[in-house]
């Protein structure tokens, strides 16, 4: 996972995994939105190769639906946890983290309205694609990844479509 590929050769992957993460939840008994995130669901990104899930859970379901996902799967990012945030590591063929979230929280517009942002905006991506392909695996990347996706949540002045 240290270099950098195109989004484009994982796209098909990425939604047959989000439909098995779909049915996965289903059948715990997980109630929201599961939407396709990060680069890998944007044609034209650079990506590690791995695949983001967003879940998007009705506030008062969060803590419920939380407590339900650490009984199932293996806590993800322990240091990235909020509030309003909770990450988890997903079994499947490609290395796949599942992000929950209440609808409408800052941590789900930011999600729904950064992804929107580089789907519709060409330089927006390119300014993604070159910072990514500048700072991975050094110890900035971390830093200019939130800087980065910050401003675009910023940018937003919409509340996020479910698409």
């Amino acid at each position: 996972m240290g270099e950098l590929v195109w989004s484009d050769g994982l796209l098909k992957q990425a939604r047959r995994t989000r439909d098995d993460v779909a049915d996965a939840l289903g059948s715990l008994g997980v109630e929201g939105e599961l939407v396709l995130t990060g680069g890998a669901s944007v044609a034209g990104a650079l990506t590690r190769g791995d695949i983001d899930l967003h879940l998007r859970v009705e506030a008062d379901a969060f803590d419920a639906v939380v407590t339900r996902l650490r009984s199932t799967y293996p806590v993800a990012s322990p240091k990235s946890w909020a509030a309003t945030l909770a990450v988890f590591d997903v079994p499947a063929r490609l290395p796949t983290g599942l992000a929950v979230t209440p609808i409408g929280s800052e941590h789900d517009q930011r999600f729904c309205l950064s992804w929107q942002a580089l789907r519709r905006d060409p330089a927006l991506l390119a300014q993604y694609n070159d910072f990514k392909s500048a700072t991975l695996g050094t110890d900035e990347y971390e830093q200019r990844k939130s800087a980065f996706f910050s401003t675009l949540a910023g940018e937003g002045q919409h509340r996020p479509s479910r698409e």
